[in-house]
């Protein structure tokens, strides 16, 4: 018998639920419980942490999964890799549905760099205006730039004060356009840009009106995941899941 797990939070995920909803797959959609209200899945659906690599290991098994898909953030890292050495342990397939990383065009003005602690130190020294287009994770690393006012969009309403001494927050659910993004650079005036290489549509229009607007973009680069397969498309997925003997309900 077929049983999916599919790690979930992205639009990717949300695109494969509904293929393997209306293929009749027997598959769970997790999500990791960061956002107050996720987009709702045609799969059963559970929101929450695992409890590491152990507690993953237990739902396995418990649950009978046969088959992972992990379509998780790209900068998911912790969850990925916790994937990769559940699967291992208990001899379930696993993919990884991927989107590709952004790559730089004529006319972008980017500078990667491996993690926060180094986008903070690209930052200019004299205070400039910076689009943090980064979630809401690791806000407290730009502390160490107390110069800079600081615009933030997020998903949900923070709670409380904002992390940083000077920012303002937009709250807003992608995907986003470059006429509104266009938009917010040019109102808000800013001047830099942060942002995770996420790779994807629904985040790229900040960067496609930067282009436009010659602001320099400072761009993290993704973290080290161990090695396991990988898919670039729902056709791409679907062609694994077959591969490796998934099949839906009543096949």
């Amino acid at each position: 018998m077929t049983r999916l797990l599919l790690l979930g939070g992205t639009t990717e995920a949300s695109l494969l639920a509904k293929t393997l909803a209306e293929k009749g797959f027997d598959a769970v959609f997790s999500y990791a419980g960061r956002t107050e209200k996720p987009v709702a899945q045609p799969l059963p659906t559970r929101i929450g942490g695992f409890g590491g690599i152990a507690g993953l290991v237990r739902y396995l098994q418990a649950e009978g999964i046969t088959h992972v898909i992990d379509a998780t953030h790209p900068f998911a890292a912790q969850m990925s890799a916790h994937a990769v050495a559940a699967c291992a342990e208990t001899g379930v397939d696993l993919c990884a549905f991927e989107r590709a990383p952004w790559v730089a065009q004529a006319g972008d003005r980017w500078l990667h760099v491996p993690d926060l602690a180094a986008a903070v130190a690209a930052l200019p020294q004299y205070p400039a205006r910076v689009f943090l287009a980064i979630g809401k994770q690791h806000l407290e690393a730009f502390n160490a730039a107390p110069q800079h006012h600081y615009l933030l969009r997020l998903v949900d309403p923070p709670e409380g004060a904002l992390p940083l001494p000077d920012a303002t927050a937009v709250i807003a659910r992608g995907p986003f356009d470059v006429q509104g993004d266009s938009e917010l650079l040019r109102s808000e005036a800013i001047t830099h840009i942060v942002a995770k290489n996420a790779g994807g549509r629904g985040a790229e229009a900040k960067l496609i009106a930067a282009r436009a607007l010659g602001i320099p973009v400072i761009l993290i680069d993704r973290p080290y995941v161990p090695q396991r397969s990988i898919c670039g498309s729902v056709a791409a997925v679907l062609d694994w899941l077959a591969a490796h003997g998934a099949t839906p309900r009543g096949v």
